[in-house]
């Protein structure tokens, strides 16, 4: 069940590898994409607005403590391709207390600054009430995403893309199960499909902590591994730290455009709360790739195998740009029909803001699959400050042109600035690879 991702057709294993974690992936979106369509179809739009600008927030905090997880997956794929198990052992038990205490502490702190938040986001008076009352329920789910983002990092890091399929499967089909009845069958309004969400993701949460507890205790630390390690700690904070500012930075950008979007009103923030949905979902496997091909580099780099990630890198780049391709010609297409799963047929305006977002964006998935890959490749050699660069040259450009041509065009400005920054961003990324001397032949 565990792939070793230094042997073997490069291709064919990174895509193997891979379709689980793109599946598991996709069936995580359904916990929002089943609030956003439920709440959308029987609640309306200023409640689909609440949920979405809540789902932004969320991915913001999430993103800290996935950045911590992705970071320690790398080093845990390096210590597994060096063959250095009692290594990769006080890595994992370092890792997760670390992650567990930032996580609580993160917990903590978005309930007693929740009102601060909303004033931040500048969410108007007709969804403010809804929102917060949503947030009050989702935060409590905080922890169980955490335990779920550790494991699965860490398992996936080891080879095994499969088993945190099968429990976001498990939730992903209980979270809609438990919208439909207490959204449509007991009326608990937008406080359901939070507490529905909730419920889901600590089954996945607790599954998988359970799983891993019972049947990969090789890779747990043991009574000779508890102990600190100073050097290790070192090496954890300084690749998880800039992952999760990475990760941080570039959801934190996304919070900023949130704001300036709500800005516009209702109307604009119910399209974005739908559009979002349909683009995270289009480009969600082309991040899963990235994700896979930054474990193949990392297993690797610990092996010494500097030529087969240069082979495997020209290999990834070609499949992730021919499916970015072909997504941006479905998505561009089918707007229209992609809006309409949202929003009623009667919300015009919605429709047409929301079908103009898709156009925009969705024609330029491929900038955003080559970013994915950069990210993936310099976490992978240990230069996550890279990714942090590209980030915020990504990010940053997108938010400064989201301003200004906002101010000057209106909200397609904002819509624009999306693909201007993740182009940026790629040829940076690019070419510092090609001078890079990391890799290079020796």
């Amino acid at each position: 069940m565990y792939t070793d991702l230094t042997k073997g057709n490069i291709g064919k294993s990174l895509l193997l590898f891979a379709l689980p974690m793109m599946a598991g992936n996709l069936l995580q979106q359904f916990y929002n994409i089943a609030d956003t369509l439920i709440v959308g179809r029987v609640l309306g739009s200023e409640a689909l607005a609440a949920v979405g600008s809540a789902y932004t927030l969320m991915t913001f905090l999430t993103s800290i403590f996935l950045g911590l997880s992705m970071g320690s997956g790398a080093l845990f794929s390096i210590y597994q391709g060096k063959g250095e198990k009692e290594g990769l052992r006080v890595t994992v038990l370092h890792a997760g207390v670390l992650i567990l205490g930032v996580t609580l502490l993160l917990n903590v702190a978005v309930y007693l600054g929740i009102d601060g938040i909303l004033v931040f986001l500048k969410v108007p008076e007709e969804v403010y009430a809804g929102m917060r009352e949503y947030l009050l329920v989702i935060f409590a789910g905080i922890l169980a995403t955490s335990l779920y983002n550790f494991f699965s990092c860490m398992l996936r890091a080891l080879g095994n893309s499969t088993v945190p399929l099968i429990f976001l499967a498990v939730s992903a089909g209980l979270n809609i199960a438990l919208d439909l009845l207490f959204v449509m069958v007991f009326s608990l309004g937008i406080a359901g499909a939070a507490l529905a969400t909730v419920l889901a993701q600590y089954v996945s949460g607790i599954g998988i902590t359970l799983y891993a507890w019972k049947c990969s205790r090789e890779f747990l630390p043991g009574k000779a591994e508890l102990h600190y390690d100073r050097g290790i700690l070192k090496e954890i904070a300084n690749l998880s730290t800039l992952t999760c500012l990475q990760q941080s930075v570039m959801n934190f950008g996304i919070l900023m455009v949130q704001g300036l979007v709500n800005s516009f009103g209702s109307v604009i923030m119910a399209a974005f709360a739908a559009a979002v949905k349909i683009d995270t979902f289009a480009y969600l496997p082309v991040q899963d790739f990235g994700n896979a091909y930054s474990t193949f580099v990392a297993q690797n780099y610990g092996a010494g195998e500097k030529e087969r990630i240069r082979k495997g890198t020209r290999q990834a780049f070609a499949i992730s740009g021919v499916f970015s391709l072909i997504i941006s010609a479905l998505v561009y297409a089918g707007a229209p029909y992609l809006m309409r799963i949202f929003i009623r047929k009667s919300e015009t305006e919605v429709l047409a803001a929301g079908v103009q977002y898709l156009r925009i964006e969705g024609a330029c998935y491929i900038g955003i699959g080559f970013l994915f890959l950069l990210y993936g490749y310099y976490r992978a050699i240990k230069q996550a400050e890279m990714s942090l660069v590209l980030t915020v040259i990504s990010l940053g450009l997108r938010v400064l042109l989201a301003y200004v041509l906002s101010a000057w065009v209106g909200v397609i400005g904002i819509w624009v600035a999306i693909p201007i920054g993740w182009a940026l961003a790629d040829l940076t990324g690019l070419v510092y690879m090609k001078k890079s001397k990391k890799l290079r032949k020796e």
